[in-house]
């Protein structure tokens, strides 16, 4: 009796959760497709039909679709560094001995702790001062407005995290798996590529799941890095929002965060099945 109220308990607990997220974004979707005329009417009511404009508007007009393609490139552009730089890694310290080798690992513990909103202004300024010394040969500046070194900057300061994941998961993996590849001839390199990586895959897609949430949600970081034209839709957003309150063009600013919402609905409905068994495994390891 116990055990099923229990259960009944937490099947009602998770519903309400699942209905506090999704009423409000089925709401912003109903309203993102409603006239200026149907807000004022009533903002409860369904629509009379799909006024497919506001989209149109909210891409053209309000440059969303700009900002859009912008962190996109971003997003991707930096989960491609911080693999690229944590895979390795993070292999290599959960596999090999060497110097120094604890010292790394404080290292990167500590870099948990470093919440990189603190250290957006350094990173600014440093950004500034390289632009100022490098000023005769690029006088209209490298580092600061640019995508580019954005999604360097959000590599650097996830690496930490995504090596601690990685080598958590990777020293989860017995070692025979590595002998039998080396005893076949393979290099270090074909080991790690061919055998630990796609062992890895749940752990690689979870990291690659908080990393493109983390990239795709940031505004504090794009809109210090980037303050021209180039924005990302965070920011984007943010300005068609001051910008509609002063029309009271309201469907126009729900289609804009709609834009905002629907990548990382299909990220996580690609990636999901991959990213429970990759808790599952954890928890089967651990």
């Amino acid at each position: 009796m116990t055990h099923k109220l229990g259960r009944g308990l937490t099947y009602a607990l998770v519903s309400t959760i699942a209905l506090l997220i999704a009423v409000p974004v089925a709401w912003v979707l109903v309203a993102s497709v409603k006239t200026r005329g149907e807000f004022y009417g009533s903002p409860w009511a369904l629509p009379e039909g799909l006024h497919l404009a506001n989209y149109v508007d909210a891409f053209v007009t309000a440059k969303m679709g700009q900002y859009f393609l912008t962190s996109i490139l971003v997003t991707l552009f930096g989960l491609v560094l911080v693999l690229a730089v944590s895979v390795p890694a993070a292999y290599v310290v959960a596999r090999y001995e060497f110097r120094g080798k604890g010292l790394v690992e404080v290292l990167l513990m500590a870099g948990l702790f470093v919440n990189v909103n603190y250290i957006v202004v350094p990173i600014f300024l440093m950004l500034v001062d390289w632009d100022r010394a490098l000023i005769d040969v690029l006088p209209d500046g490298l580092f600061i407005d640019n995508p580019g070194m954005l999604s360097l900057v959000y590599a650097a300061t996830s690496i930490p995290f995504t090596i601690y994941l990685l080598t958590a998961y990777f020293r989860s993996i017995p070692k025979d798996y590595e002998e039998a590849a080396a005893l076949d001839g393979a290099s270090r390199f074909r080991i790690m590529t061919r055998v630990m990586l796609p062992m890895a895959r749940p752990a690689v897609t979870t990291v690659v799941l908080f990393n493109f949430l983390a990239y795709w949600n940031d505004f504090i970081i794009s809109l210090t890095l980037l303050p021209g034209d180039g924005k990302t839709l965070q920011v984007g957003l943010l300005n068609l929002m001051t910008a509609q309150k002063a029309a009271a063009d309201y469907g126009r600013l729900y289609a804009g965060m709609v834009i905002v919402i629907v990548p990382v609905l299909i990220v996580y409905a690609l990636i999901q099945r991959r990213l429970i068994e990759g808790m599952a495994a954890g928890g089967v390891k651990g």
